[in-house]
């Protein structure tokens, strides 16, 4: 630490004869704190010759024997400031603590930087130490660290430049899904996480039970499931969406946004068995009106992006991808293409392109089919409409071809579909036989099948999965690096 001159006088005078150290380190501390905190994205905006107090965690030290320089950061920004400290002013035993992922406590004055990139630093006055890290055992050492070894430290990747930048621009989306839907009056509906309903009809979710494991009830040769915390059979939803029909149909207009999960078996770098959606749900909304909203919703969050997240998509542009930034304007100023299936399939038929998966009318669209039409045959996002009723979901309002229904899939470069929706069967009698043509248990839809017995009205919604938002909005490849704690087969670590 630096006690000027004139200091130390004053405090030779008023304890003469006594232990120097320790009013000295008295005088520190409250020197320490009479400077109030100011984060480092905003010391990065100020002008030199103001005195501050900086905290943080040491990105990098370097120096020589007469001045140490250290990158210090505090996860506001992708930026460092650069703490100059002279080593005349420290003691070695300090300077020997200020090890990379050490967290400190810097006061002293900004000063103009000599150095590229930045117009100002920071000359330390006052260093404290809150805590060291030791360089031998600490898992960020490396300048490269590879996204296959961060995952395997997911607790501690947090605090590398590229995961800080993840986590600001995730935060920024969620407050962007909220200002999009508020600012056009939609209500913020909570749906339950635990249900006994599959929205999706495939089956594949995570029971929920207190039941003793080593020792479950059986009646018939069957789980007695009575014997459960809810007296039934309930597992963690794959979607809120049925739940939030029936907030539609009572206010009109709402969106549902929290996590979700699916029981799949898959290892790819699209898939989560944890993840977040957002899912609006629209009374008197037709399937043209859906269509119109999933785009300028898509639009609006990738124009936020860009006002709001510039500095740190340019670092993953720089790093990771150096088209992202192209891509994410590529989307905007733009009409989406509005193709039915059967279009779409006729265009894969004709494309002459060798697919991994073969194409013929009645297939679930695989990525490699949508990517296709996205990037090759349009090069502009797609909207693709009118499903074949097989493929997809039984709440999705039929057409009068009886063959297809009112679907409305976003398709985006890079990540294929990133929306589903469509508009819903408002008909009572279609949507029971639908059911009923299912094997689907009606006994446990009855409080759906309400919504149509009782005042049904045209109804839409769709879904957006956040972390696939997320992977155009960043330009990573996986998705496990999109989200801070990834929920995979045979993991759940952190």
């Amino acid at each position: 630490m630096k006690i000027e001159h004139l200091e130390i006088e004053v405090l030779n005078f008023l304890f003469i004869g006594r232990d120097l150290t320790i009013f000295a380190l008295i005088y520190y501390f409250i020197e320490m704190e009479t400077v109030s905190r100011t984060k480092i994205k905003e010391l990065l905006k100020m002008q030199p010759g103001q005195d501050v107090l900086a905290k943080g965690w040491v990105r990098t030290k370097r120096g020589n024997k007469q001045v140490k320089f250290i990158a210090l950061n505090d996860g506001s920004t992708i930026n460092n400031i650069q703490v100059v400290a002279e080593a005349e002013h420290f003691s070695e035993d300090l300077l020997k603590k200020i090890t990379t992922g050490a967290s400190l406590a810097v006061r002293g004055k900004l000063v103009e930087s000599i150095g590229s990139g930045q117009h100002v630093e920071l000359k330390a006055e006052a260093i404290e130490v809150y805590g060291e890290c030791d360089p031998m055992r600490y898992p960020l050492q490396k300048k490269d660290t590879s996204l296959e070894y961060l995952r395997t430290v997911a607790h501690m990747r947090l605090r590398t430049n590229t995961f800080g930048a993840i986590l600001r621009i995730r935060n920024a989306m969620a407050f962007a899904i909220h200002s999009f839907f508020q600012s056009k009056g939609f209500v913020y509906l909570h749906t339950p996480l635990i249900t006994e309903s599959d929205a999706e009809g495939a089956g594949d979710m995570f029971q929920v039970t207190t039941l003793d494991l080593t020792k479950v009830p059986m009646h018939n040769g069957k789980v007695d499931f009575s014997k459960d915390f809810f007296g039934k059979k309930t597992s963690l939803t794959v979607s809120g969406q049925l739940e939030g029909e029936l907030g539609a149909t009572a206010v009109g207009e709402i969106y549902t946004f929290g996590p979700t999960f699916r029981a799949e078996n898959s290892n790819t770098p699209r898939h989560l068995a944890e993840f977040w959606m957002i899912e609006p749900e629209m009374a008197f909304y037709d399937m043209y009106e859906t269509m119109d909203l999933e785009e300028e919703f898509v639009k609006y969050l990738v124009q936020y992006a860009l006002d709001h997240c510039m500095e740190d998509i340019q670092f993953l542009n720089d790093k990771y991808d150096d088209t992202l930034i192209e891509r994410l304007k590529s989307v905007l100023g733009i009409e989406f293409v509005r193709l039915t299936y059967t279009e779409g399939i006729k265009i894969l038929e004709e494309s002459g392109q060798q697919f991994e998966y073969p194409v013929k009318w009645g297939v679930d669209l695989q990525s490699e089919h949508e990517r296709y039409l996205v990037e090759k045959h349009f090069k502009k996002p797609v909207i693709l409409t009118d499903y074949p009723k097989e493929i997809k979901a039984f709440y999705m309002k039929q057409n009068e071809d009886g063959k297809t229904v009112r679907g409305t899939d976003v398709l985006f470069p890079k990540i294929g579909e990133i929306i589903g929706g469509s508009e819903r069967e408002s008909s009572l009698e279609k949507l029971e036989k639908r059911i009923d043509e299912l094997g689907m248990s009606r006994k446990n839809l009855e409080w759906y099948i309400d919504t149509r017995r009782f005042g049904t009205v045209p109804h839409s919604g769709f879904g957006l999965g956040f972390e696939r938002l997320l992977l155009f909005v960043t330009g990573m490849s996986n998705i496990r690096d999109v989200i801070p704690f990834p929920r995979t087969p045979r993991n759940a670590d952190f």
